[in-house]
Order: structure tokens, then sequence, then C-alpha cells
């Protein structure tokens, strides 16, 4: 098989694993419209080829898997009512959906930093692994966004309100606590990756989901839990409502240390994005698919991508970083059910479909 060693992704094939590197690693591997692309057809060839037993999804460098989408890329699409976001999100759902469903076991090695589009191309994988310096975070909400690719279906799933607390604040998730979180099943130390790769690459033909859970469990650490999961039922008293009003009024109540640093970080993220989330959450966990909430999450997306908050919070955050967005409206309280309305609306000839 040919390989691409140039551009910004690499598919190869590697004994038996078919290899895809992420490979911007000055930009910590952001993914953009034409990387999802070609991981796309990467999983074309590697489903076909009888050569490859199991697949591998790394990232360049030593700063992370995946920081995210090229967000920059679709601010200045949005400034010009443009349509990127309506053809990325398309293809990059469909493709998260195609990920959770590959009929070859999928490893995923999230190692450093893995955020947003780098989560919806690992944490749907068969087999996630996470490290001693894994910082895995979902902070959409930060840009006037919700936890997409399939977030809301991953947090939804989390122990009791953990998936809320990680998917409203932003905050950054360890490797164990990755684990507690669903979003990862084994915590392998950066040490060891590279005799764990040499070893996937030696899968036999036809290896099952089964062997390869097998083979990295001895190299995993058992650690299943970190300091969040400490908190879970401090977390579980304080987000286990369905209104933000609520949220914010229990963590004032509580009045504890950790109720108020996250009611400080709660005040920075946009009101509009924190009532989208919260209710996409609680849409999710009725949900019967990780398509279900696709879907719904696509929805959502193409208003966010038409909204003021999500140019103002990419601007805050990626464009002048001054870190001080002005969120319209400024208030939980101002946040109607009107407002909330077209984020949740069918779409039409627009909607997400799979094959």
């Amino acid at each position: 098989m040919s390989s691409v060693e140039e551009g910004d992704l690499v598919a190869r094939v590697e004994g038996a694993a078919g290899i895809i590197r992420l490979n911007r690693p000055k930009a910590i591997n952001a993914v953009t419209l034409d990387m999802f692309r070609d991981i796309d057809k990467a999983l074309d060839r590697f489903e076909a080829d009888p050569a490859v037993a199991v697949v591998v999804l790394e990232g360049a460098g030593e700063r992370g898997l995946c920081a995210g989408g090229d967000i920059r890329t679709l601010w200045e699409s949005s400034k010009v009512n443009g349509d990127l976001g309506k053809i990325l999100w398309r293809e990059e759902y469909i493709l998260n959906a195609r990920i959770k469903k590959f009929p070859k076991p999928y490893v995923a090695f999230m190692d450093g930093i893995v955020m947003g589009g780098g989560v919806g191309l690992s944490a749907h994988a068969s087999h996630r692994i996470v490290t001693d310096r894994t910082k895995l975070a979902m902070p959409e909400v930060g840009l006037g966004f919700f936890p997409d690719v399939g977030g809301t279906y991953l947090l939804s799933r989390s122990p009791g309100e953990i998936g809320t607390y990680f998917g409203l604040t932003g905050q950054t998730m360890n490797g164990p606590d990755a684990v507690h979180a669903k979003f990862a099943d084994a915590v392998v130390p950066v040490a060891r990756w590279p005799e764990l790769r040499e070893a996937l690459t030696k899968a036999r033909p036809g290896a099952t989901e089964a062997d390869v859970s097998k083979l990295i469990s001895g190299f995993a650490t058992g650690e299943t839990a970190g300091p969040v999961a400490a908190k879970e039922p401090l977390i579980d008293a304080l987000f286990g409502f369905d209104r933000m009003e609520d949220i914010f009024a229990a963590l004032k109540r509580d009045g504890s240390e950790f109720a108020l640093a996250t009611l400080k970080t709660l005040n920075e993220k946009s009101p509009r994005g924190m009532v989208v989330t919260l209710k996409l959450l609680r849409l999710a966990r009725a949900a019967s698919s990780l398509e279900e909430c696709l879907v719904r999450e696509y929805r959502a997306a193409l208003e966010v991508f038409r909204s003021d908050d999500f140019r103002e919070g990419v601007r805050a955050a990626v464009i002048d970083k001054d870190r001080n967005p002005t969120w319209s409206p400024p208030r939980i309280e101002d946040v109607t059910p009107q407002m909330l309305a077209p984020y949740l609306a069918e779409i039409g000839a627009d909607e997400l479909k799979f094959n």
C-alpha cells in the first residue's frame, strides 16, 4: 500500500496495523475538513485490506492527540455567512458515527491534549487509551457553542452528573477521570506506548476486540478514577437539575470552595451556550444511539454557526485572545424558551443522514 507521508495526515500500514497520524504538531494537530476526508478514505482502505487487523489513531509531536477543530477557519466562514459549518460538521459527524461502528478494532492513543474534534475521532473508538499526561476536555461552551461530535451522547452516559459538570464547565479530565467518565477504557503510561504500539502492529489477522483489549490490559495501570471522581457525590447534588438557574442556585447555596470555584467558571461561559448544552445533555440521556444525538447536535450546530455568541466566543478565545467575551444575552435568566427553540428545531432537507 502506498504511504502518504507529506501533508496534514499520515495514513499507512505498519505490519498488521493501519496507522492514522494527525500531522499538524505546531497546531496540536487541529483537524481540518480535508483531514476528515483523508481519514474517511484511510478507513475505506483499512476496512477493505485483509492484512490490516487493527487501526491505530495517534497524533504527531509531544503536545497531544488533537486540540480540536480548525476553529479560526470556521469563524472566518461564519463572519461572511459562509457554509463551511454546514459542510464540515456534516462530514465530521458522519465520520464520528462511522468510527463507533467500524468493523475492525480501532485503537485511539489519547495522549496529551484531546479536545473537541479530537474527542470525536477518539472517544467513539472501540479501544480508547489515555496516558499519565492526558488532558481531555470539551470546552465548547466557552466559545458560545456546546459539546458536539457526539459529546452530548458521551457526557450523558458518564456516571451521575459527572458529564453535566464536564460539559458545562469545560474542565479538564486527566487519564483516570476520563476512564471514570467513560471517555476512555485504559490508562497506559506514555513510556509503555512504543512497546504496546509495536505489539499492535503484530496483531494476528482477524483479531477481535477482546483480543486487543487483552493486549492493552497487559500495559495498563488499572486506574479508573481521578480527582473529579472523588467529588462525584457533591457534583451529583449540585448538577442534578434540568434548568441552569437551579444549578446556579445550588452552587450559591452550597458555598463550598469547590462550588464557588465552579460558579466562577460558569460565569465566564456563554449563558445561551450553557442552556443549549444542558437541554441537549438531558435529551441525550433518552437517546437510543449516537446517531440520534448527532442529528440533534447538527441542528444545534447550524444555529450556533449563525449566532453572535459563537463569533464573539472565538474572537475572545482564539482571535484577539483577550478572554473577555461579551455574551448575548449576558445572563442565564435572560435566555428565553424562544431563544432555545431554533437550536432544537427540525431543519428539513438539511437534516443529517447516515448511510
